[in-house]
């Protein structure tokens, strides 16, 4: 069977690893490509189309007649308090107005292109943005699941969603691209996770980002140069403020909260990180009648999805009592206990 016909244009721009190789995004990618254009020499055509749409073509630059920029700053001039000649034409004007003339023009020009520009940037980028205790589930355009926690933001650009930056906590199936072995990043103000598929948890609360890694493999990239690679059931832990680092195995006496499927899931996480997952989750304020509460270790799954349930949870399970007053949790004893 022929498949030459295979290998046209829209092939090359539907698929995401050649846009990698386009934009020298991805090491993998651009060897793959480049290997493939060696053995495949009759599409570089076709190939070099693709890429310049992918990249972006460069026009050459046309310049305004000059009939046309006379027009316009028939508009423009009187406004800032200059006046068109009726006896001579803009173009014989003397030396000082041809500066301002001029100046003008490229303040208009320049006006222009900053607002061509910034309405490009808005609508090719996708951002999905979470309100305060709302959860919900995203299926991203090349099959990777997104579970997005309350309060919390990705975003990517269109064309590449492979490449998400996030605020806030997200659980992430990654859908692999055995084909091509096409990565898929997850970037916060502190690291870089790069995957190829697999399914781990982030969390950038807090002035720094938690991975929790479930499947699969995972490379880290931090934001000071250091390289680390991940195994299923390892925690790592690092703030670019702090420069501080921690890889650890998780295991039951290793303290971790993770949240999946409308619940938080505690080992032995003390009251006031877990009260510090509602403030951020449901924009509330934790006040404590005495500083011995904030260190009641608690293990096990809490329902965050109805901060009344929530909250009861952890009564029972802490043995206090939570007064919810004005979007202030007030954490006291409880007599009964």
């Amino acid at each position: 069977m022929d498949n030459t016909n295979k290998f046209d244009l829209q092939y090359f721009l539907s698929d995401m690893s050649f846009k990698n190789w386009a934009k020298g995004l991805n090491k993998n990618d651009i060897a793959y490509w480049n290997s493939w254009l060696q053995h495949n020499p009759n599409h570089i055509e076709t190939v070099e189309n693709a890429k310049a749409i992918v990249v972006g073509i460069n026009f050459k630059p046309q310049f305004p007649s000059n009939e046309k920029v006379d027009q316009e700053l028939s508009k423009i001039l009187p406004k800032i308090g200059l006046k068109t000649s009726k006896k001579q034409p803009l173009t014989k004007i003397r030396p000082l107005n041809k500066t301002i003339y001029f100046s003008a023009a490229a303040v208009v020009l320049i006006l222009l292109s900053w607002t061509s520009l910034s309405l490009f940037n808005v609508h090719n980028t996708t951002t999905h943005k979470t309100n305060f205790g709302e959860i919900i589930d995203l299926k991203l355009p090349d099959g990777t699941s997104v579970v997005l926690n309350g309060n919390s933001e990705i975003s990517y650009e269109k064309d590449n969603p492979r490449f998400i930056n996030l605020k806030g906590e997200a659980y992430f199936r990654v859908k692999s691209i055995p084909s091509t072995n096409a990565k898929f990043w997850v970037i916060t103000n502190d690291l870089k996770v790069e995957v190829l598929g697999t399914q781990f948890h982030v969390n950038t609360r807090e002035q720094k980002t938690n991975v929790v890694l479930d499947e699969g493999s995972i490379h880290l990239e931090f934001k000071n140069g250091d390289v680390t690679k991940m195994i299923p059931g390892e925690m790592v832990s690092f703030s670019n403020k702090s420069n501080e680092l921690v890889h650890k195995k998780v295991t039951v006496e290793t303290p971790y909260a993770l949240w999946r499927g409308g619940t938080y899931s505690f080992n032995e996480i003390p009251l006031k990180e877990v009260m510090f997952n509602l403030e951020l989750t449901y924009g509330l304020e934790v006040r404590y009648s005495s500083n011995h509460l904030k260190d009641i270790p608690i293990s096990g799954g809490i329902p965050n999805q109805n901060l009344k349930i929530c909250i009861a949870a952890i009564e029972k399970a802490t043995g206090t009592r939570i007064i919810n007053k004005g979007n202030i949790l007030q954490v006291q004893e409880n007599p009964i206990y």
